[in-house]
């Protein structure tokens, strides 16, 4: 079992969202948070797959040299994907409206990495879930970023909130990775690093 296996240790996640460190503690996974401020640039040559890797990784090179043998560092990067277009985070309410408005109706794919880290290794994981909205009224998109104020959401929304609840019909892939993390995937991936 994972938690047998962690004993020995340190596991530290570089990440500020709530839903991730949410993820871990629902997974019974002790976790030291430490965040480090990053450049989130990428080469414009890049795969839309390739993206969240190198972004993932670059954020490991904050702590280049720093990591103990009984440490593993996990760092990650999520990017929505709508019409070939790379959807960040909305800057103010107009462009979450407008996000949401592009989603509608359509099948958007959220894609995450998350990269491990240890000492003398380094192991990343990539996935892809395929979201499908259902046709939302500029009605329940304007309700949906009053109250909610996706602003700090890849997308411009959260799929657990109130606009997925009533809007998204059906997915192909991890749900948790819409929310913010491949759970099974990140837990798989640990035991065999600790199992090595």
């Amino acid at each position: 079992m994972l938690q047998e296996l962690l004993k020995d240790h340190e596991i530290i996640l570089a990440s500020g969202s709530p839903r991730r460190q949410q993820f871990f503690e629902d997974l019974n996974i002790p976790v030291k948070i430490d965040v480090r401020p990053v450049d989130e640039v990428f080469p414009e040559h890049l795969k839309r797959e390739k993206i969240t890797d190198f972004l993932s990784a670059l954020k490991a090179e904050a702590f280049k040299n720093e990591l103990k043998k009984h440490q593993i560092l996990i760092t990650s990067d999520t990017i929505v994907y709508n019409d070939g277009e790379a959807l960040g985070k909305p800057k103010d309410h107009a462009e979450a409206v407008r996000i949401i408005s592009s989603l509608s109706g359509k099948r958007h794919e959220v894609i995450t990495s998350v990269c491990f880290t240890s000492k003398d290794s380094q192991k990343i994981l990539n996935h892809t879930t395929k979201v499908y909205f259902s046709e939302l009224s500029i009605e329940e998109i304007e309700y949906y970023v009053t109250n909610y104020k996706p602003f700090d959401k890849a997308g411009g929304y959260a799929i657990q909130e109130w606009i997925g609840l009533i809007g998204i019909r059906k997915i192909e892939g991890s749900y948790f990775n819409v929310v913010g993390l491949p759970t099974y995937e990140v837990y798989k991936t640990l035991k065999e690093m600790l199992n090595s």
